[in-house]
């Protein structure tokens, strides 16, 4: 189980490391573009609702609202701030490491389950990390088609809490 751990915290952090990237290289003259911020934001608001052991009791932290629940498709009543929105990253790159270090035989049989969604915890920790590498993806061809710039690869964390 100890590796397994390690290789899915080393590629999970990876894709956090390219989703800071994509943040950090954002100018701030494209920063307020609905189509970047918002997508950053929402990408990381569902790594922190996804990495949650009780979805049900999911509340993000001040000054975020679960506005991103809203079938309507709301947007929250401002805009986030870069920093914000990092310091939110930070947040939940935290949670999915006390997540996958976590797991052991019974954890990773754990269930997450909503009304479109019952994985084990090792599969919704997958579904997660493909979640937020498709946005990164869509982070950087905004960022390369607009700003001529992007977000840097990175094959493994070094990370470590």
């Amino acid at each position: 189980m100890n590796e397994l751990k390690g290789i899915l915290w080393r590629q999970f952090g990876a894709v956090i490391d390219m989703l800071e990237s994509s943040i950090l290289v954002c100018p701030e003259s494209f920063w307020n573009q609905k189509d970047f911020w918002y997508s950053a934001y929402h990408t990381i608001f569902w790594l922190d609702y996804y990495s949650s052991t009780e979805p049900d009791a999911f509340s993000p932290p001040t000054p975020f609202s679960l506005s991103e629940f809203d079938p309507k498709g709301i947007l929250p009543e401002r805009i986030y701030l870069k920093e914000e929105l990092l310091e939110y990253l930070e947040y939940s790159r935290k949670k999915v490491y006390y997540l996958i270090d976590g797991l052991n035989e019974e954890t990773s049989k754990e269930r997450f389950i909503t009304q479109n969604k019952n994985y084990n915890r090792i599969e919704m920790i997958l579904y997660n990390m493909r979640h937020v590498q498709h946005h990164v993806g869509q982070l950087n061809l905004l960022l390369r088609q607009n700003v001529d710039t992007a977000g840097k690869w990175v094959s493994q964390t070094d990370k470590e809490y």
